[in-house]
């Protein structure tokens, strides 16, 4: 008596992959010798670096973006309202060796964004590397971008960089601040630093208008005390752009007809830039310069809406 061959139970895992280099969705299970997968290479972000995007919504201007690694952090006391207000700070109240912080900023048109500080940024002594700042900023049709820091205060022996690019559209408007303090006064530190070094690059339209630059470095010419000897505070303020036009002119008006003399304890000059201006200040004590310098910018709180001014001493 012939026995029938018996029917196979199960078919042979082949049948049911085109071939040994697929997956076998039946059985959730790879077949031996496919190819793997690479790994996905995940970079970490940079330390230091920030995003922000600031737009238009609903009749307000508002952070749509925000992104920050330490010891970089975005603090925002006004997210959203009349202007979008935002203060970068830094974990530790400073800067440190080997600090690199950067932001990048992009207003959108017919936005108002202000950024400042809640303090002065202190830069600490230095052994060799360099502590480093960085902005980057896109301000489109109708945006008005305020940028009112804090001075800077570079401890004896700190090695400090900053640059800042910002990038105007046509009809967009700019406030710009940047203040640089002689160092700890009442501890006998006077421009005492190792290296100090600051750059502004602005555009209007695509065309850049102004390139500033100052450098201190001790053995680079003549002591960087006995050049600011007497002053303990130097500015730069910058106005451009439809929306601060008018308070560019009154203010360089009000400095031709100021009187000239040297023994005043603030001493200021603007020149015509563009639509607006460009205003240098050196001031014999800080307090009297930062007083000072409330004055030009007096309007601000007007034009964004917020002061920034209003804890400074």
């Amino acid at each position: 008596m012939e026995c029938p061959e018996p029917e196979p139970v199960l078919e042979a895992v082949e049948a049911s992959c085109a071939s040994r280099e697929q997956r076998c969705p039946e059985l959730g299970l790879g077949v031996l010798g496919a190819a793997r997968p690479e790994p996905v290479e995940r970079r970490a972000p940079r330390a230091g670096a920030g995003r922000l995007e600031i737009a238009r919504v609903d009749g307000a201007s508002a952070i749509v973006a925000s992104a920050a690694t330490s010891p970089l952090q975005l603090l925002a006391p006004s997210p959203r309202g009349r202007c979008a207000w935002v203060m970068p700070a830094c974990h530790g109240g400073g800067l440190v060796a080997g600090d690199d912080v950067s932001l990048e900023v992009e207003v959108g048109a017919d936005a108002v964004a202000l950024l400042s500080t809640q303090a002065g940024t202190k830069v600490y002594r230095s052994a060799g590397a360099v502590a480093a700042q960085r902005l980057d900023a896109r301000v489109w049709p109708g945006a008005l971008l305020a940028v009112l820091p804090h001075p800077v205060t570079c401890f004896a022996g700190a090695r400090y960089r900053q640059a800042q690019a910002i990038a105007l559209d046509r009809g967009a408007s700019l406030v710009w601040l940047d203040a640089l303090a002689a160092g700890r006064v009442a501890r006998g530190e006077r421009w005492d630093f190792h290296a100090y070094a600051s750059r502004l690059e602005l555009s209007m339209g695509g065309a850049l208008v102004l390139h500033d630059a100052l450098r201190l470095v001790p053995g680079e010419g003549r002591p960087v005390a006995e050049r600011l000897d007497g002053v303990d505070l130097v500015a730069t303020i910058v106005l451009v752009g439809p929306a601060v036009a008018f308070h560019a002119r009154a203010l360089l008006h009000a400095l031709a007809a100021a009187p000239a003399d040297g023994g005043r304890p603030v001493l200021a000059a603007a020149s015509p830039l563009a639509d607006g201006l460009i205003l240098r200040v050196a001031s014999r004590s800080v307090e009297a310069g930062l007083a000072f310098l409330r004055e030009p910018l007096g309007f601000v709180e007007a034009v964004v809406g917020a002061d920034p001014f209003a804890r400074t001493p």
